[in-house]
């Protein structure tokens, strides 16, 4: 497009500066050093075009060279532009660029920072996670409260794709600024708190990130992360199976403990010989050795390993390999074996998978308790032709830790044909691999050592040098008789050029010069001939072979010995001349023997140990299995040790989720079914029992350790079972088989219509039997409202039987007089659903007014209002606003009223009636009622009078949107369980001493909201309850005041706005002087 229009595939062909690499012949003034100005010019002209499938193919072709490796941040200008754009293709495509370049352009992307705000406010989840993703990858610490916000609603977004990328965005906010740490830890207890598998992973990958010593978030979560275990993507899996490896090391008793070891022994060997024992045996002995109480695994302990197993059959390598080192470290030895199937599938993946499974699988050969769960798979080991060297040694490393007398002949015979390998590395592994075989299994060991000594006739030097080193340190075991091995190997000295089998040939004949006392001395002669040229490891072994062989035959050597001591004088290496310096003290002194030399024959000539040919991988299971640090053998940046199993089991209730009570009320039906069968009480009683086991056993559900069921689910289960017991009682004696299959049916039907099905038979039922007589019905809703209803059984409720009868729904402009005011200040539509919750008088009423129109304004009319808490005469659903006109004028003022209304959408207000004239002078108060719809949105409208209209407006503080209401503190708990994640708000506030006491703040809370006090048995811990006024939405707030005068505020409520908002008013109000 920069040339004429032309393509910008054809300029990419025509002109090299436009692909990033200017052709040197066609740049007048240097090529490479000049500044390429119309570089991607076509590509800006298309994101500046107003055609969106232009701007879609320019972003398409800049993706792709971000894709490729291509810098492409010089179009950062031209594409934020784009982030605006109305197209969601174009917008996706941006915000991918965004993400990539949005740290190394922070100054370019702080100017767009109003727009990614606005787009998390977005309809598509994909935009708004985007936007997220950008606004963290901006690394710039202004921003940190701008990203902190955004990151608290992303958190409670409905989206779980928008809630999994807040997880990934904690890490990022806390390397910004670390003193937010406290504010991300609550977000991820909200996070793990979270249901959704999408989430979960990232979760506690935040978690890790953040604090993973902070063990107590993970209580409650504990048993749903090991039920969602399997449906968590694969990466999760990992991450989460990780931390549960932590934990249970930190929770559970180790179940490889020497008690319960000692005890299956016991058990295992005692069976024949107990009732012997038994005969044998006195009381007294009995006293004296008490049985030792059985080790019994945690059944969360069970749990997990009962939900992992499955991952084992994981297509994801790391999967697998988290599960295998999870039973390591957690699970009874006797259970760990069902891993190795799994991480021998693992060795048909790509190279790669098999370094690290084959390095795991090492270190687990060297444990001889679970070393034996690999010898059925030992073929599986043997090495192949298109293995890389570093895989071939991990498999030689295995194959020798898996020899035993049995497998020993087997693995030799492999190893033989792995000698003759064209590949040095491997060959000399291989020799090595044969020297541990022959020092770990004494039947094999001369066996072995032949071997080695058949290949010294090798034509490959590297294969005999290698067999020499081997030979020394076997030789070593048993040097008496294998005289002949040393004099072949001595004679080998002069065709060998290999450093380390020259050294260690001379090692061995000098250590053993006793045995060979003709050869000792001319092979010192000839290695004294060559001393110069000599590699630094040969000479040391020269000058040792040299004053052994003084020592031992002085006759022969001693005028040699001196001859190389003084060649070594003057050798370059220091640490030579030092050795020739010691070893001239201590063998040949110039004055009398010192007390060195008198020891020198002990010193040089000492029995030293046989060396122990361990495996390389022996001391590596201190690091956790799977690990960077287990792989690399060192501790890895990062790095946390696996913690002790603790001596005692900690408490396991800490793991125990708090059963909502009012899911375990019974129900007001079941009551009236129980009445009605008081005439047949052995019937009543069977069927009773039978309930009370169908109860007791839904609950016992909800609390084990198995249970991975929302709570919702859990009480539709609990209604089929309902259904199923009330079957049974109309068709126990017909028709039994047909109960217990409707109620399977129920329990297999959609959620939809098990819903229908239990109302058309609650609905059924109660006609079929004769109805109780009125009386009973009058009096029966009394005792029923003293009974907690669950809110999702409303609709089973029978209401045909109940007299109470059902008002008509008012209309919201509907005046009602003031008489029936108070009648109706503790009624309203949630007493319905929870009788335990009322609405009772405010505590606090201000008399403070509000100015809603300046009397200079108004030229001379005046008027104030102010919220009287009390219940509104026009609709229990309005906030009831006072407003006092005053005239201060000496002339009357004629028709005030209210005109147009400018309200937010779904507010109401209902005006008062016209004042015909206010004298001068006087003073009128009317009433309004305002419906805010639960939001702080003013209420905009016109005061009229007979000739002039002026704007006012009535904008509600947030205590004036609640109606104080009374609950028990048992119903204040319950609901407030209900209300967490999302719907709780928290801070913290420091409340001077002054103040710190019940009356002082149970005033100001009452002055700040309409709320009204709850009763609490802890001292220091103060609740208020209260709902909004329009839409009845409970709002529960709770101040916990602590020894050093500070408070902990939270709020619950579904209104997250008014949380936050209300929350930052109460820590304002108490913080007053």
């Amino acid at each position: 497009m920069s040339n004429g229009g032309g393509s910008y595939n054809a300029q990419n062909d025509s002109r090299a500066g436009s692909t990033g690499e200017p052709d040197i012949g066609t740049e007048p003034t240097g090529g490479f050093f000049s500044a390429d100005y119309k570089k991607h010019d076509d590509l800006k002209q298309m994101l500046d075009s107003n055609k969106d499938n232009l701007k879609l193919e320019a972003m398409k072709r800049i993706v792709g060279m971000v894709a490729k490796g291509k810098d492409a941040s010089d179009l950062f200008a031209a594409v934020v532009k784009n982030v605006v754009s109305k197209n969601i293709e174009v917008k996706k495509l941006v915000y991918v660029y965004l993400v990539r370049y949005a740290e190394e352009q922070q100054d370019l992307a702080l100017l767009s920072i109003a727009t990614f705000q606005r787009a998390l406010k977005d309809p598509n989840q994909l935009i708004r996670a985007s936007a997220l993703r950008v606004l963290s990858s901006i690394r710039v610490p202004v921003i940190v409260p701008i990203m902190m916000l955004a990151l608290k609603d992303s958190v409670v977004d409905m989206s779980p794709y928008v809630r999994k990328t807040a997880a990934h965005a904690i890490p990022k906010l806390y390397s910004l600024d670390p003193e937010q740490k406290d504010q991300l830890i609550q977000v991820i207890e909200k996070l793990l708190a979270d249901k959704t598998t999408l989430v979960v992973g990232s979760a506690v990958m935040a978690f890790e990130e953040l604090c993973p010593d902070r063990i107590d978030l993970i209580h409650k979560n504990y048993r749903k992360l090991c039920n969602l275990l399997v449906d968590v993507e694969e990466w999760g899996q990992v991450v989460i199976i990780n931390m549960l490896t932590r934990y249970a090391r930190t929770q559970f008793l180790d179940p490889n403990q020497q008690d319960a070891v000692a005890d299956d022994d016991k058990n295992f060997y005692g069976d024949e010989d107990e009732k012997d024992s038994e005969e044998e045996e006195d009381d007294d002995e009995k006293e004296k050795t008490p049985p030792k109480k059985p080790y019994m695994m945690d059944p969360d302990h069970r749990l997990l390993l009962r939900n992992t197993k499955p991952l084992l059959q994981s297509r994801n390598a790391a999967v697998v390999m988290a599960v295998a080192q999870l039973y390591h470290h957690i699970a009874p030895k006797s259970e760990v074996g069902l891993v190795a199937k799994a991480l021998v599938r693992l060795l048909r993946s790509h190279r790669e998978i098999q370094h690290v499974v084959l390095s795991n699988v090492a270190t687990l050969t060297t444990i001889r308790k679970v070393r034996g769960m690999f010898e059925p798979y030992l073929k599986s080991f043997f090495v192949r032709p298109s293995d890389p060297i570093h895989v071939r040694t991990l498999k030689l490393e295995i194959l020798t830790n898996l020899a035993t007398e049995t497998s020993i002949s087997t693995i030799l015979r492999e190893f033989q044909t792995y000698v003759t390998s064209s590949d040095k590395d491997f060959v000399a592994a291989t020799i090595q691999a044969i020297g541990r075989c022959a020092s770990s299994i004494s039947e094999v060991t001369e066996t072995c050592l032949n071997g080695l000594v058949g290949l010294l006739s090798n034509r490959n030097e590297y294969v005999v040098a290698e067999s020499v080193v081997v030979i020394k340190k076997l030789l070593q075991m048993q040097p008496d008789s294998h005289s002949e091995i040393i004099q072949h190997m001595a004679k080998l000295a002069d065709s060998i050029t290999v450093p380390m089998a020259r050294a260690s040939i001379l090692w061995m004949v000098g250590e053993y010069s006793d045995r060979v006392p003709k050869i000792a001395p001319d092979l010192l002669r000839k290695m004294a001939k060559n001393f110069i040229n000599e590699e630094d490891i040969v000479k040391l072994q020269i000058l040792n072979l040299a004053a052994k062989l003084c020592i031992t035959n002085p006759k022969q050597t001693k005028l040699l010995c001196q001859y190389v001591l003084n060649l070594a004088k003057y050798d370059q290496n220091y640490d030579i001349r030092d050795r020739a310096r010691f070893i001239r003290q201590l063998v040949s002194p110039a004055g009398e023997k010192g007390a060195l030399g008198k020891h020198a024959k002990k010193i040089f000539l000492a029995s030293k140990p046989a060396p122990v040919l361990d495996s390389s991988f022996k001391d590596r299971d201190q690091w956790q299995l799977g690990s960077l640090s287990h792989m690399i053998n060192q501790r890895a940046s990062g790095y946390s040790p696996l913690p002790d199993y603790p001596e005692t089991a900690p408490d396991p209730t800490v793991r125990n989720v708090e059963v909502n009570p009012w899911e375990q009320v019974p129900m007001p039906w079941a009551e009236k079914t129980h009445k009605k069968k008081a005439g047949k009480p052995k019937k009543e009683a069977f069927y009773s029992d039978e309930e009370e086991e169908s109860e007791s056993e839904s609950d016992s559900e909800e609390s084990s350790s198995s249970s991975s069921e929302s709570g919702s689910e859990s009480e539709s289960d609990d209604d089929s079972k309902s259904e199923s017991g009330s079957d049974k009682e109309k068709k126990s004696d017909e028709e039994p088989e047909s109960s217990s299959s409707s109620s399977s049916e129920s329990e297999s039907s959609s959620e939809s219509e098990s819903e229908s099905e239990s109302e058309s038979e609650t609905d059924t039922k109660p006609q079929k039997k004769t109805p109780p007589p009125k009386t009973k019905s009058s009096a029966k809703p009394k005792k029923e409202a003293k009974q907690e209803v669950s809110l999702l059984d409303l609709d089973d409720i029978d209401m045909s039987n109940t007299s109470a009868p059902v008002p008509a729904p008012a209309s919201a402009l509907d005046v009602l007089s003031p008489s029936l005011a108070s009648d109706l200040q503790g009624l309203s539509i949630n007493d319905k659903k929870d009788t335990a919750i009322s609405v009772t008088t405010p505590m606090f009423v201000s008399t403070t007014s509000h100015e809603l129109l300046h009397r200079m304004t108004g030229e001379g009319l005046a008027a104030n209002y102010r919220f009287t808490r009390g219940t509104c005469i026009y609709s229990t659903s309005m906030v009831p606003v006072e407003v006092t006109f005053t005239n201060h004028t000496d002339s009357p003022v004629c028709n005030i009223r209210i005109g147009d209304k400018k309200l937010q959408a779904g507010m109401t207000l209902q005006e008062f009636p016209e004042i015909p004239s206010l004298p001068g002078g006087g003073s009128m108060s009317v009433s309004i009622g305002i419906d805010f719809k639960d939001t702080i949105q003013p209420a905009n409208f016109q005061i009229c009078t007979q000739d002039r209209k002026y704007n006012v407006s009535i904008k509600p503080p947030v205590g004036e949107l609640f109606q104080a209401v009374t609950m028990s503190e048992a119903d204040f708990t319950a609901q407030q369980s209900k209300l967490t994640g999302m719907n709780e708000n928290s801070g913290k506030v420091s409340i001077p001493s002054q103040h710190n006491n019940s009356k002082t703040i149970t005033a100001r809370m009452s002055e700040l909201a309409n709320v009204a006090p709850v009763s609490s048995s802890q001292d220091g811990l103060y609740r208020f309850a209260g709902k909004t006024v329009s839409g009845g939405t409970l709002l529960l707030v709770t101040v916990k005041v602590g020894e050093d005068n500070s408070a902990n505020i939270t709020v619950n409520c579904e209104l997250m706005a008014i949380c936050s908002m209300l929350v930052k008013e109460v820590k304002q109000k108490m913080s007053q002087a």
